[in-house]
């Protein structure tokens, strides 16, 4: 995966798909998240959810460098649950998105054969029953300008369809925007034309977009 590049493919809402075998129940839950702390959020819901299953597996994938990702076999065989999962994820070339895979025993054992196809399948049902969308690669910056800016500041902000993340809006005035990298250049130059207004930019935290927007 590149990391210079305008847009990421991602999914636009939760899926749940479920495979049996051999008594053996496997559900998939399917999530587009923007952090690891968002993840995290989803497993531990659906181990309150899901108190009696055996296994909760995992994987999921952020940002665009190929790095940033984790799998969890969380006691199943080594290699037999989180990267059958992450496969999947990668095979539909989405990123910001993470599968929990999770497992009631049915009795019978699978053999490591068996397991990766369950939670290879299940994912990918999962995967199958969303859309998955194009969006923006989004730079982050923050802007400091005179309230009497305002109105020309949210025009272009409007115009360079950037997403606000945080704003602090008095005498003087405070915007953290997501600027998508296709138009960065054309909107810092059109910014400078304002000349009061002061462009700084967010610290690259490995995040790509909003998986809300």
């Amino acid at each position: 995966m590149a990391v210079q590049q305008d847009y990421f493919y991602t999914i636009t809402q939760p899926s749940i798909a479920e495979f049996k075998d051999k008594g053996s129940r496997f559900i998939a839950y399917a999530y587009a998240i923007s952090s690891a702390d968002d993840f995290k959020s989803h497993l531990l819901a659906l181990k309150k959810e899901h108190p009696k299953a055996v296994h909760h597996c995992f994987a999921y994938r952020l940002g665009l460098d190929g790095n940033n990702y984790r799998v969890s076999d969380d006691g199943e065989p080594g290699g037999s649950a989180g990267k059958p999962i992450l496969n999947q994820i990668d095979s539909k070339l989405v990123t910001n998105v993470a599968v929990i895979v999770i497992r009631y025993f049915g009795g019978t054992l699978l053999g490591v054969p068996g397991l990766i196809n369950a939670y290879k399948t299940a994912t990918a049902l999962a995967l199958q029953t969303t859309i998955v969308e194009r969006k923006p690669v989004e730079v982050q910056y923050e802007l400091h300008f005179d309230y009497t800016k305002m109105n020309d500041v949210m025009v272009l902000i409007k115009q360079h369809d950037c997403n606000i993340i945080k704003q602090e809006l008095q005498l003087f005035c405070l915007l953290q925007v997501g600027i998508p990298n296709a138009r960065l250049e054309e909107l810092l130059y059109r910014l400078k034309d304002l000349h009061t207004v002061s462009v700084i930019p967010v610290a690259n935290k490995g995040e790509i977009g909003n998986s809300k927007s």
